[in-house]
């Protein structure tokens, strides 16, 4: 059955997700924050800035008028920047239908109040649209998904037959969405993976070889995994696509912002040098302090992370924060 869906926020991910549905059949209308590039998607059915490669569906109407991206929607999918999320939700409140399906494909905690994606959608929107809340994540790289690359994900939502909803509508023979209940499990190794895959790609710069990487995801998962049961989600979600398979793809991929952030910073470039020439947000950079904060409130043993914290927000030098990973009081492996 065809939908009427808004997606919010027309960066490369959401503008793959935008099309995906698009091309599904969907009326689908997305809402871009610039209106220059809003008029340029729309007139030249490609997106210049963030997803240069790929033609827009004729299915795809693109707006920079948030209200008339969420009004009168069943569904709408937000994948804007985790720090933004809150302002854009609030902002989208007032046109959004009592009886809309509101999923998050964005991945972050956020600075200041520490609260995961799931979190801020529940303080902002009223306890009656609780249930219709859904959360996509998983490994997932816009261009190759665009590309029709075969790609599995997953949704979690509280609520069995949204979460089934929304596995419906995003399915298709290249793009397989799975059905999840731990929505803490599946928003954190969403949000905490990118920054390990910024520890990743700090040790590939430094010139480190596979065993390198190899423990840096291994021992990331585990403080993924750590904090996240701390906050309540479930051990195996982290063995999962939200864990495990997200993890290996930002920390391995070569499209990976994170690990090509890193990179740059294991070479010796400063931070404000590497984001300076970006277009794209690398969420791994502000969620590496988030997840640092949160961490240190819950009392939950995370080295990678708190070296990077030193790194990004200290001025540390990579290789000296690979010295004190290495060299901290020896342990057994399962704690």
């Amino acid at each position: 059955m065809d939908r009427t869906i808004g997606v919010i926020g027309a960066g490369s991910w959401g503008t793959t997700l935008a099309n995906l549905l698009a091309e599904q059949g969907h009326k689908v209308t997305l809402w871009c924050y610039e209106a220059d590039l809003a008029e340029r998607m729309e007139q030249g059915r490609v997106n210049d800035v963030y997803l240069p490669d790929f033609k827009l569906s004729a299915n795809l109407q693109v707006t920079s008028e948030l209200s008339h991206a969420v009004a009168t929607k069943e569904l709408l999918l937000y994948v804007t920047p985790s720090q933004v999320t809150r302002q854009v939700l609030r902002q989208s409140l007032p046109n959004i239908a009592p009886a809309t399906i509101i999923v998050s494909a964005s991945k972050g905690i956020e600075n200041d109040s520490l609260m995961l994606l799931s979190q801020v959608f529940e303080e902002v929107l009223p306890k009656n649209m609780h249930p219709q809340l859904g959360f996509l994540s998983g490994p997932s790289f816009a261009k190759e998904v665009s590309s029709g690359m075969p790609t599995a994900v997953v949704a979690a939502a509280p609520n069995g037959s949204v979460a089934a909803a929304i596995q419906e509508i995003f399915s298709t023979e290249k793009f397989r969405v799975y059905r999840h209940n731990d929505i803490i499990g599946v928003e954190l190794g969403g949000a905490m993976k990118n920054v390990i895959a910024l520890a990743a790609g700090v040790a590939d710069g430094l010139g480190f070889g596979h065993n390198t990487r190899a423990a840096l995801i291994t021992r990331g998962l585990a403080e993924m995994t750590r904090l996240g049961v701390k906050l309540g989600a479930a051990t195996e979600t982290f063995a999962g696509l939200a864990g495990m398979g997200d993890l290996v793809l930002t920390c391995t991929g070569d499209l990976s912002r994170n690990r090509s952030v890193g990179m740059e910073l294991g070479k010796g470039r400063t931070l404000e040098e590497i984001m300076s020439g970006m277009q794209m947000v690398a969420e791994g950079v502000k969620t590496t302090l988030s997840a640092y904060q949160l961490a240190t409130r819950l009392e939950v043993e995370v080295p990678i992370i708190e070296q990077m914290y030193q790194v990004l927000y200290h001025q540390k030098d990579p290789r000296q924060a690979v010295v004190d990973l290495m060299s901290r009081n020896l342990t057994s492996e399962i704690l």
